[in-house]
């Protein structure tokens, strides 16, 4: 992992915020369904409790984006998914947000930038153009 940036100190600022009533609970809980349901089909299960409900564990998603996945750009990725790609890929990002399924509280918690760093290789070498054919027909 590289590019690491953990937004912890964001989160217990919103959390903060929260209990002293300067936020309501109606704008850090409200997860899209899209979130919620990708949360619990796609998600992996934590064993924290959101710390607004305190009634369900945490699910975790990890999102991936990078130039290098092309149609598979946005998927959801499963830890051992991403330990995969890593080895594949030359650099992809990745968010991870926290999602309660119970409450629909959900924030971004980390981006790292994972792949093995190499530059992707280029097929077929230098292109030829109308002008090296004419040139190499004489």
């Amino acid at each position: 992992m590289r590019s690491v940036v953990d937004y912890s100190l964001a989160r217990r600022a919103t959390l903060q915020a929260v209990a002293r009533g300067q936020v309501p609970l109606s704008d850090v809980c409200d997860a899209h369904p899209y979130l919620l349901r990708a949360a619990k089909f796609h998600g992996e299960p934590t064993n924290e409790p959101c710390p607004v409900c305190r009634k369900e564990l945490l699910t975790r998603v990890s999102y991936t984006y990078g130039d290098a996945l092309g149609e598979y750009n946005g998927r959801i990725k499963a830890t051992r998914e991403l330990e995969e790609m890593e080895h594949e890929i030359h650099e992809f990002r990745v968010y991870v947000v926290e999602v309660c399924q119970g409450c629909a509280w959900n924030h971004l918690a980390l981006t790292f930038v994972l792949g093995h760093g190499r530059a992707p290789q280029r097929s077929g070498g230098r292109r030829r153009t109308r002008a090296d054919q004419l040139t190499a027909d004489g």
